[in-house]
């Protein structure tokens, strides 16, 4: 069964989701990511994804206070991502409550950084966060596309041990306009020990449904939840059938 991660994007301190990544087509839903985080939890929820959108933008985090009320006042996992840049980003998250990180940029700009951070505290604590965009892996925030290729990037990292990856594609990213299914297919037929958590475009239970049947791992969904689009104690109750 698909493992359900619920997602919370933060700018100003506040609950918000983007389109395309596009932070001039922004919509704030709730004030409190911590508030959204507990009834999460409430309904049965024990994992969830947190992304700092100041943090990716501004290259180093910058939400962690956030961060830490949402673990203070929840036993949830979470992994937490946007801004992680330095060895003092990293200790930040996890002192501040992550119990995973989604790094991204870093693995492109500085990949001895990010093989040193996968040493030091363990892959298992690590995701891989490939943002794909035409083909190419982008980064800082969604501002920029690298040169670097989906499939020899995972290939990289995957040869370092790496197993936990977040692949998100942008395009469909907060459009509700379904996920990129053919995508996330060729990534497993051709890496079939990761662990992938597929990002982007979910718009309904049939959506999740699909990845499910697919045979993809994991899902990570927002949007759909805080335009109604999914009914989150229906989505439980289905995968706890």
């Amino acid at each position: 069964m698909i493992e359900l991660i619920p997602a919370i994007d933060i700018i100003n301190g506040q609950c918000v989701r983007l389109t395309k990544g596009d932070y001039d087509q922004k919509t704030v839903y709730r004030d409190s990511p911590a508030e959204v985080a507990h009834e999460f939890e409430e309904i049965g929820f024990e994992r969830l994804h947190v992304v700092d959108l100041d943090g990716a933008k501004s290259k180093h985090i910058v939400n962690s206070l956030a961060l830490h009320h949402i673990a203070t006042k929840t036993n949830l996992r979470i992994d937490f991502g946007g801004g992680i840049k330095t060895d003092s980003d990293i200790e930040t998250a996890f002192a501040n409550g992550a119990e995973m990180v989604t790094v991204g940029s870093i693995a492109v700009t500085n990949p001895d950084l990010f093989i040193s951070w996968m040493k030091k505290y363990g892959a298992e604590r690590m995701i891989l966060g490939a943002d794909v965009r035409n083909g190419k892996i982008s980064i800082n925030g969604w501002k920029e596309d690298s040169t670097e290729d989906l499939l020899p990037f995972l290939q990289k990292y995957t040869d370092a041990g790496m197993k936990n990856v977040l692949c998100t594609e942008i395009s469909k990213d907060g459009t509700l306009q379904g996920p990129a299914i053919e995508l996330y297919c060729q990534i497993m037929e051709a890496y079939p020990q990761l662990h992938l958590i597929a990002s982007g475009g979910v718009s309904s239970m049939a959506d999740i449904q699909a990845l499910d049947k697919a045979g993809i791992p994991a899902v990570v969904f927002g949007k759909a939840i805080y335009e109604g689009k999914i009914n989150l104690k229906e989505l439980w109750d289905w995968q706890n059938a």
